[in-house]
């Protein structure tokens, strides 16, 4: 069965790929400058190839809540189409396609509004235009804009990094647990919230009590050997193996050896970044979902994937959002004209969620559109002593003044 069309997209049922098309604009876009302009590029679930010049990562359908690899590639720097190939599947609705499509637009900001900031910016530094520079990247979803940016907070980039990906390998594990379980809730959303964590709670009491039995039956075996040699026993005056209190990190062990041996049992095929599953190395998750993260245990979250204080701050985001009381779309929406009444207005809002301070405002500001103020914190102040031999003094006075500095041409 060769390659058909199917609902305006190419797809290929011999090989299990869609083929999509969006077309540019913009005579002078280059697919690699606005992928690799902005640290999120970096951050999993993305996947720069620099051989191909090609993004991939894995979108979000909205017809299934489920997500397939894609691969975004640029035939040429003077082709007027980007080719969006969509791994797994034989055909898409006309509903799906228009999603993946959506996602990538935002990403690489493909819009009239967009390309007319572009061109605003171009007549006034000519070498950014020489260089192709003006897109900064972001993510398909607000919501992963908005927490990657808390990850940016208070660490080197590493561990940004780090945390990252590990979210997304959480994403990949709570949907294949919830796929080989079958899991339905059938109670209301906050009572499911309340006895999901009850749940969460009781398995780690029973894992705990299960360690310190193992513990226990393990020092009375040794007692009695060490006795049988007529060696001295230490357990009077002391504390003995199975009164020791359990670690987090054990428990944590449990947990993980439970869940890798449900993992092993499902044949579901795990997402790969290429779009290729016979790679285990690049197999990753989606970047988790608002829904993904309100339902966890907040010291879960920050055991599983080292969040620290983060966790709170971003299961509290998730949870706002699926109970409607912090409404993304009308953010987004409230953006109009990108003028510095609308920023205003919106950083407003951001600084009224749980642990949105300046600098992680600035952050989610840039990324839905504003450019006039210049995200800046701690690390950055490191990083220009470092490399640009700024004394702290003078970096911090340089650092206020340019993020209190309007870039002319970017607003209205």
């Amino acid at each position: 069965m060769g390659a058909e069309e199917a609902n305006g997209g190419q797809a290929d049922r011999s090989t299990g790929v869609v083929h999509l098309q969006l077309p540019l604009n913009d005579p002078g876009f280059n697919l690699e400058t606005a992928v690799c302009s902005h640290g999120l590029f970096m951050m999993a679930p993305n996947r720069w190839d620099p051989a191909s010049k090609s993004l991939h990562r894995p979108l979000r359908l909205p017809t299934s809540s489920s997500s397939l690899p894609v691969r975004i590639s640029h035939p040429s720097p003077s082709h007027p189409l980007l080719l969006v190939s969509v791994f797994g599947a034989s055909s898409l609705s006309s509903q799906d396609q228009h999603a993946i499509l959506a996602q990538v637009r935002r990403m690489l900001r493909i819009s009239d509004e967009n390309d007319r900031v572009i061109r605003e910016f171009h007549k006034l530094h000519a070498g950014a235009k020489e260089r192709g520079f003006g897109r900064v990247f972001r993510s398909p979803t607000l919501f992963e804009d908005m927490v990657k940016c808390i990850l940016l907070c208070n660490c080197q980039w590493p561990r940004t990094l780090s945390m990252a990906r590990s979210l997304c390998e959480l994403q990949l594990e709570l949907k294949l647990r919830t796929s080989h379980e079958d899991f339905h809730p059938k109670t209301p959303e906050a009572k499911e919230l309340k006895r999901r964590k009850g749940k969460k709670k009781k398995i780690m009491v029973k894992l705990e009590t299960k360690l310190i039995e193992d513990k226990a039956e393990s020092a009375e075996g040794g007692n009695s050997e060490i006795n049988h040699d007529n060696q001295p026993n230490n357990s009077q005056g002391k504390e003995t193996p199975s009164s020791t209190p359990l670690c987090m990190e054990e428990i944590s062990n449990l947990c993980m050896e439970e869940t890798s041996n449900k993992l092993s049992t499902v044949s579901t095929p795990l997402h790969d970044l290429s779009g290729d599953t016979s790679c285990p190395s690049k197999q990753i998750g989606d970047f988790p979902s608002p829904e993904d993260l309100a339902m966890l245990d907040v010291d879960y979250l920050a055991m599983r994937c080292k969040l620290g204080y983060r966790a709170q701050r971003i299961v509290s985001l998730a949870q706002n959002i699926v109970e409607c009381k912090l409404q993304l779309r009308k953010l987004e929406e409230a953006c109009g004209g990108f003028t510095l009444s609308s920023y205003a207005e919106v950083d407003k809002e951001l600084s009224g969620i749980c642990g949105f301070g300046p600098f992680t405002c600035a952050n989610v500001l840039m990324c839905m559109g504003f450019y006039h103020k210049i995200p800046a914190d701690t690390e950055t102040i490191r990083h220009l002593k470092k490399y640009h031999s700024f004394c702290q003094e003078g970096c911090r006075i340089h650092l206020q003044e340019v993020c209190a500095i309007p870039i002319p041409g970017l607003l209205v």
